[in-house]
């Protein structure tokens, strides 16, 4: 399937190290949270319990570096061109180019329509979605902390305690986060995966990828780079091609 070029200029080495590091977090934070939830051996509850608040610490501190990143380190803000630099942070907000895209994007994601906008880097639901994740963390980090023996008397945690009607509540509410994380890794995998595995080869590896290129400034399709030095403008080649839609 075609896919827009997916070059090092949108994801730096950085952004990969920083992405490792939540999916190796969100499945330990997961596998433990299964585990503390359904106990067995209390060697087995000591050792998840320490991992779990382990994970939970790093994807904190990760998430809070990632932040502080996206407003000092300038990526491309489309895929399919190295230029077009600016700070990260700018990707996560609704842009001009991605007015009126959210429906055609779900009816692709949906497989009601074979083609979906030529945009921004990421797509309106992917923004959505990144959006959110941050405050989805907050909310198990406080309702976590709230469990955690060390940290459950102080009184920010005690006061969400009692506002949700005691710890009950709180493992009730922490463990269906739990469960939107989950919901959100398959939906994420499903979407990354959608046009072929360009997008993990970026991510996981940072192995660029041929594919379509765009005009940052017309933000249209304009050329093709196999990465082998060949790029063909279809303007010069006298190629027609959609210019709001990608294959």
């Amino acid at each position: 399937m075609a896919h827009l070029a997916q070059y090092k200029e949108a994801h730096p080495t950085i952004f990969v190290v920083t992405h490792w590091i939540n999916l190796i977090c969100m499945f330990g934070l997961i596998l433990t949270g299964f585990m503390i939830h359904f106990p067995s051996a209390d060697f087995i509850m000591g050792v998840a319990r320490g991992a779990h608040m382990t994970f939970a610490f790093v994807i904190l501190i990760n998430l809070v570096v990632r932040l502080i990143l996206s407003f000092r380190i300038k990526t491309a803000q489309f895929g399919g061109t190295r230029e077009g630099m600016d700070y990260d942070w700018k990707n996560f907000f609704p842009s001009k180019v991605n007015k009126h895209q959210f429906g055609p994007w779900i009816k692709y994601y949906l497989f009601g329509k074979k083609t979906h906008p030529v945009g921004s880097k990421y797509g309106s639901p992917q923004k959505i979605a990144y959006f959110i994740i941050p405050f989805l963390l907050l909310g198990s980090a406080l309702t976590g902390f709230c469990m955690w023996g060390p940290t459950s008397g102080w009184g920010l945690f005690s006061g969400i305690t009692a506002a949700v009607g005691g710890l009950m509540n709180v493992r009730i509410i922490h463990y269906f986060l739990m469960w939107i994380f989950i919901i959100f890794i398959i939906i994420h995998v499903y979407l990354a995966t959608i046009e072929g595995s360009a997008y993990s080869k970026i991510m996981f590896l940072h192995k660029e990828s041929p594919g379509y290129t765009i005009d940052p400034q017309t933000v249209r399709v304009n050329g093709h780079d196999d990465l082998k030095g060949n790029v063909v403008n279809f303007d010069d080649e006298g190629v027609e091609f959609p210019s709001d839609d990608i294959k």
